[in-house]
């Protein structure tokens, strides 16, 4: 089952307050690494965008108002995040905005079963610590350079980022060795494994060594 990266910007922080999605990113990957597909719409709320929210994504009310509504998208996105695992970072706060508008254009709600909490993941991992994306990212020294404003497909890829992380699991990586390079690195790899002898002259300065030095070095 291949999975999709998900996150979303919005006017506010409820949508039963009456506020709405103004962007959707998702970054399909397999096995954790990107396939090259990504959906990422800018969305027509269709009201008004606080101050607060513009300062957070900068996506002004003029700016968003020839974009494509909600209803208008709901179809394309719910085809790629068909039979997918989707991971979210607070994933009730994007679930809320996502089932509620669905709920209001008569579609089904999105699959829980199929969703991943990364926060629960890192809240499970560091326990007491913040783990916001920011937080996460400084811990696993990913760069945030160009995270100047809240985007939602870079967040999406910041999030890959961390989730492998957590996972940790190993940034995937090609492989790209033919069969005569694969038994040099055998070679290499029985080279390596040749343990070194230390002689009694060297074991004799060691032990000299921990009896005039150890004691000052600790006390």
């Amino acid at each position: 089952m291949n999975e999709v990266f998900l996150d979303t910007e919005t006017t506010g922080l409820s949508f039963k307050d009456g506020h709405k999605i103004v962007e959707i990113a998702c970054i399909e990957t397999e096995d954790l690494i990107a396939t090259g597909k990504v959906f990422h719409k800018l969305i027509n709320p269709q009201r008004s965008v606080p101050e607060e929210a513009f300062k957070v994504h900068g996506f002004s009310q003029a700016f968003l108002s020839d974009k494509e509504t909600f209803e208008q998208v709901a179809d394309e996105f719910l085809n790629f995040i068909k039979d997918k695992k989707i991971i979210i970072h607070n994933a009730t706060f994007d679930l809320g905005f996502l089932d509620g508008e669905l709920r209001s254009i008569q579609k089904e709600k999105i699959n829980k079963k199929l969703v991943i909490d990364s926060l629960e993941v890192a809240r499970n991992k560091f326990p007491g610590a913040s783990n916001s994306l920011d937080a996460l990212c400084k811990r696993f020294n990913i760069d945030l350079s160009r995270r100047t404003k809240h985007n939602a497909l870079l967040d999406c890829e910041l999030l890959r980022e961390v989730y492998i992380n957590l996972l940790d699991a190993k940034e995937p990586k090609f492989n790209l060795l033919n069969n005569t390079s694969e038994v040099n690195v055998n070679k290499a790899k029985d080279y390596c494994k040749t343990v070194a002898k230390i002689s009694n002259i060297e074991l004799k300065k060691h032990e000299n060594f921990l009896k005039s030095e150890l004691k000052k070095n600790f006390y």
